[in-house]
């Protein structure tokens, strides 16, 4: 199957950047829909940003357009999330998932591979 591995996240203060990464291994990366989600304690995974098999279309929530940036690098096998200006409510852990299909979705039952999620803590 798809293997994701996530790593970049850490402790940064408010208003400071982080750029995570997640390399996918097992599959066609140029195939894949990659998405990043986060999951903060108490709440439910959330859906945060998504791009497109060849990385030119990129969606996002609301509430990080602006400050997020996704991007990947097919070459690398590779997605990015560069989260900049970072906000105490962006901490959570931060999830990379993909999916064969390359019709965008947001809800989680829409992606069957997921990485082991890495901790992003912005304080304030």
């Amino acid at each position: 199957q798809v293997q994701l591995v996530e790593s970049g996240g850490g402790l940064v203060q408010a208003g400071d950047s982080l750029r995570l990464s997640c390399a996918a291994s097992g599959r066609t990366f140029s195939r894949l829909t990659m998405a990043w989600f986060r999951q903060a304690p108490g709440k439910e995974r959330e859906w945060v940003a998504f791009v497109t098999w060849g990385g030119i279309g990129t969606y996002y929530l609301d509430s990080v357009k602006g400050r997020f940036t996704i991007s990947r690098d097919n070459a690398k096998n590779t997605v990015y999330l560069q989260m900049d200006r970072l906000k105490p409510e962006d901490t959570a852990v931060y999830y990379c998932a993909a999916r064969e299909s390359p019709v965008l979705a947001r809800a989680v039952s829409e992606f069957a591979y997921w990485g082991q999620g890495t901790q992003v803590t912005v304080s304030s």
